[in-house]
């Protein structure tokens, strides 16, 4: 077994899917994609144009999109965690992992990269359309999440790797607060798990990165 595994460490996607892979302790080679290693980049490319990250290769064979990538594990390298479990659970999993990718995750990157745009392309309307989306799904998920310490019970999956890395940049953009008990207290569990808060770590040095300027907390 080769797997190879495109991203970096900053990255809210690529902390989904090394969750997961370090939780299994899944031995896999990491291709770092930085400016010191541009060879990476040009890997990444041969096997999808879009250059988007993270992509997990097995054997050569591209995996791409992370809960694809995570739901390729469970099913061709199974380790100690179902990241997916079977019946109404799974659903209700796979129900809330697309609920964090989509409007927690995307809408928080939308002032984000507005910030990135070239000066006098703004997109002012947009910034603030994803800001309010994003308190719409936290009122959602204050009123949702159950009294579980995770999303779906007691155990920790693919929900909880979506909800981790989505919800610990959300909370930079636009603070959860303490209205939403629930919700806080759900990240503050999520961010106290020992392999979310490995990957937290490993992406601290780049902190400056963050285009809004990272919040001195977490």
């Amino acid at each position: 077994m080769t797997l190879q595994f495109f991203g970096h460490p900053f990255s809210s996607y690529t902390q989904k899917v090394l969750i997961a892979l370090w939780a299994d302790e899944t031995p896999f080679e990491y291709r770092m994609l930085d400016q010191d290693h541009p060879e990476n980049f040009e890997e990444l490319k041969r096997h999808w144009p879009f250059a988007l990250f993270p992509v997990l290769l097995d054997d050569g064979r591209p995996v791409i999109e992370t809960t694809c990538i995570i739901e390729h594990l469970q099913a061709h390298h199974p380790r100690p965690n179902r990241w997916i479990p079977d019946g109404e659970a799974g659903r209700r999993v796979r129900f809330l992992d697309r609920f964090f990718d989509l409007y927690v995750m995307n809408n928080m990157t939308v002032p984000v990269f507005n910030k990135l745009r070239p000066e006098g392309t703004q997109d002012e309307f947009g910034e603030a359309r994803a800001r309010e989306r994003l308190h719409t799904a936290y009122d959602w998920l204050e009123a949702n999440l159950g009294d579980d310490p995770w999303a779906v019970g007691e155990q920790f999956t693919l929900a909880d790797c979506a909800a981790a890395p989505s919800l610990f940049y959300a909370d930079w953009v636009e603070e959860i607060g303490t209205k939403r008990p629930k919700l806080s207290a759900y990240r503050a569990r999520l961010l106290a798990h020992p392999i979310v808060a490995r990957a937290v770590d490993e992406g601290r040095p780049y902190r400056s990165y963050f285009p809004l300027g990272a919040p001195d907390r977490d």
